[in-house]
């Protein structure tokens, strides 16, 4: 998890404990302090759900972007040394040349 990750788990973990915290606190019947504290626990549940589903997301698109980001290296990796296999085969190609004709003077020698 990255420190934006980190630092919103600790905003809503925050929050969340403050609210019981102050409710827990609050000069308030047992039932009601009771009810208050469900109705704060369902909506910090419902505040982690939806930072879960973001970062889900968030996470999804950095690595899709990632791979589109590989592929195209890839690609280009592959095009580089596609070119360069030609040139070395050319090389390679005028080098035996030279040797057969070496070879050919030498056998006329």
């Amino acid at each position: 998890m990255n420190d934006s990750g980190n630092t919103l788990l600790g905003v809503l973990a925050g929050t969340a404990i403050g609210a019981a915290l102050g409710i827990l606190f609050a000069p308030d019947k047992g039932s009601a302090t009771r009810r208050r504290i469900v109705q704060e626990a369902e909506a910090t549940k419902e505040s982690l759900a939806e930072s879960a589903l973001d970062l889900r997301d968030r996470a999804a698109q950095t690595v899709a972007s990632k791979r589109a980001s590989l592929d195209h290296q890839l690609e280009d990796i592959v095009n580089d040394v596609s070119h360069k296999t030609d040139d070395v085969i050319s090389s390679l190609e005028k080098k035996l040349a030279e040797l057969k004709a070496k070879n050919k003077k030498l056998q006329k020698s």
